[in-house]
C-alpha cells in the first residue's frame, strides 16, 4: 500500500505493477493504480521540459481516469472472481387478500 512515505521509486513501481488490473480483471489491482497515479499527478509538475521539448503528464491523468472508468464497470465480486449474484426473498411476506 502507499502511503505519503512512499519513495517515487515505489510509487512508479506500484504503477508499472498494478497496470495489468485489466488484464486480471483484478479491482485490487486497479485501485491500487489510482492511488499511485494520484501520488504521480501531486508530486510532478503538470508539464516539464526544456526549451521545445515539452514532456506532460496528462497522459497519467488519462490512465487514472480509464481505470476509474473500469472499476465502475467491474463493480465489486464475491471474491471467486464472478458478480456476486442478488437473489429476491420472499421471507416475511403476507398476502393479504
Amino acid at each position: 500500500m502507499l502511503t505519503a512515505q512512499s519513495t517515487n521509486a515505489e510509487v512508479w513501481a506500484a504503477y508499472d505493477d498494478n497496470a495489468s488490473y485489466e488484464e486480471e480483471g483484478s479491482r485490487t489491482k486497479a485501485l491500487a493504480f489510482v492511488t499511485a497515479c494520484r501520488i504521480i499527478l501531486r508530486r510532478r509538475p503538470a508539464s516539464t521540459g526544456r526549451g521545445e521539448q515539452n514532456v506532460s503528464f496528462e497522459s497519467i491523468r488519462e490512465e487514472m481516469d480509464s481505470a476509474r472508468s473500469w472499476l465502475a464497470a467491474n463493480p465489486t465480486t464475491d471474491g471467486t472472481g464472478r458478480h456476486a449474484a442478488r437473489f429476491a426473498s420472499f421471507e416475511n411476506y403476507r398476502d393479504e387478500c
